[in-house]
């Protein structure tokens, strides 16, 4: 199989593997070359597949898994890859960890703009 795992900016992994092993909603699943077409989406976790080298990890940040005949696309917002599961629960806690505070700043500044666009509606509501 192929698999391609894309970003917003880039394309993170695009190689062939045996399988591929994700967490979605309702629980991990794996996939084999044979395995039926699958649209899952995925929550934040580890997705593990196994290439020539080995095995490799990949931590996501959700995500949309699609497995369509021998590809299979995996479509995140965030990642982070390591070789073993203990260098990669490190990278993730700083890399989310600074997702999070960007993200409350984001939801913060936008708290304020929707503040500011219901007082100006209403100021123009009793002008008229």
């Amino acid at each position: 199989m192929k698999l391609r795992v894309l970003l917003p900016t880039h394309v993170a992994v695009e190689e062939d593997v045996r399988k591929v092993t994700a967490e979605a909603v309702d629980g991990s699943f794996c996939l084999l070359p044979r395995h039926v077409d699958v649209v899952a989406p995925l929550v934040p976790g580890i997705l593990a597949f196994e290439a020539a080298a080995g095995e490799r990890f990949l931590a996501v940040n959700g995500g949309l898994l699609v497995k369509c005949g021998d590809e299979v696309l995996v479509s995140t917002i965030g990642a982070v890859a390591g070789q073993h599961l203990e260098e990669l629960e490190q990278a993730v806690e700083e890399s989310f960890e600074h997702l999070n505070e960007r993200e409350q700043r984001v939801r913060s500044a936008m708290e304020k703009m929707e503040a500011d666009f219901v007082r100006r509606f209403i100021e123009l509501q009793e002008r008229a």
